[in-house]
């Protein structure tokens, strides 16, 4: 075997190397894809797991707020409903989701506010405005997961 010979081996030893360099990273590219697009699909088969169990707990909060406001017993009980109702809150906030409260005279916002209904109200600073909250909202971050339920003023003259 002559020099030339041996050279132009070793060149094509060294092509067929970088090609399969340039194989071998493209499959590392595609692994490292699949497994973040398998790690976003497991977050959110592992979010509609919590769905039924923050519907349950979203009504079972509700349930209690709506007690609390009119107690059964008398004055005795609404402190025991307060503090099940905090703890419905923070079970719910171990499930990725954080109660948003609402705030009386508030702009209506519809990412945010679920309409029941409107009041005539009589103040026009109030009218467009929240002026009951029925149910607190909740979001997971930025995203809101649950609408505050609310009525919203509408303006009428006397």
């Amino acid at each position: 075997m002559t020099l030339a010979e041996l050279r132009d081996a070793l060149l094509g030893l060294s092509a067929r190397a970088d090609r399969e360099h340039e194989r071998a990273k493209h499959r590392e590219e595609i692994i490292d894809r699949l497994h973040r697009e398998n790690q976003q699909l497991r977050r959110g088969e592992l979010q509609q797991l919590h769905e039924p169990v923050r519907g349950a707990l979203y009504r079972l909060y509700d349930l209690v707020r709506r007690a609390e406001l009119d107690p059964p017993d008398g004055d005795h009980v609404a402190p025991l409903l307060r503090m099940i109702g905090d703890e419905l809150s923070e079970a719910l906030g171990r499930t990725g989701v954080e109660l948003f409260e609402v705030e009386f005279g508030e702009p209506y916002d519809s990412a945010r506010h679920r309409p029941l209904g409107s009041e005539p109200v009589t103040d026009r600073s109030l009218d467009g405005r929240v002026v009951e909250v029925c149910a607190d909202g909740f979001a997971r971050g930025e995203l809101v997961v649950r609408r505050a339920q609310v009525r919203v003023g509408k303006y009428q003259e006397d």
